[in-house]
């Protein structure tokens, strides 16, 4: 199991693990799993690291969208953001690049989950590994990453 599910199953959250083969071609990586799993892509949602004025912070959004940086750094109250470069995001986390989990990374970071999943009772999610997707409802995602429902 990966830190993600320990975590999960330690806080006595109802999830579920969808599995699915992850082809080593493939970048787009939530977008995959929707395919490959047969979801709604927009429940799928991707877990990026976003640097806003040089201090990294974690965005979870869907696969259909990307990130607005602009409203991302306004919404972590900052003036400029970038995306991550992939050794820091991976260092900070503890995954790899394409099965970034929300739970259980290795620094505790700033966590915007986008409002689209408001419209949703359950989202998927990596579980830590490529072809790992955890279902989750929501508000799980924001208690135990601390996170916050923001529009970016």
């Amino acid at each position: 199991m990966t830190p993600a599910i320990n975590l999960l199953e330690k806080q006595g959250v109802q999830f579920q693990i969808l599995k699915f083969e992850h082809e080593p071609s493939q970048h787009g990586f939530a977008n995959e799993a929707a395919e490959k799993l047969g979801l709604i892509a927009e429940q799928v949602f991707k877990t990026l690291l976003v640097e806003v004025d040089g201090v990294l912070n974690v965005a979870i959004l869907p696969a259909t969208r990307q990130v607005d940086l602009k409203a991302f750094a306004k919404a972590c109250k900052g003036k400029k953001a970038i995306m991550a470069d992939a050794k820091k995001a991976q260092t900070a986390t503890g995954y790899l690049i394409g099965g970034i989990s929300p739970f259980a990374q290795k620094k505790r970071l700033n966590t915007l989950l986008h409002s689209d999943a408001k419209k949703f009772g359950k989202i998927y999610v990596s579980a830590g590994k490529r072809g790992l997707e955890v279902e989750v409802a929501p508000e799980d995602l924001v208690r135990l990453c601390n996170a916050q429902f923001r529009p970016f």
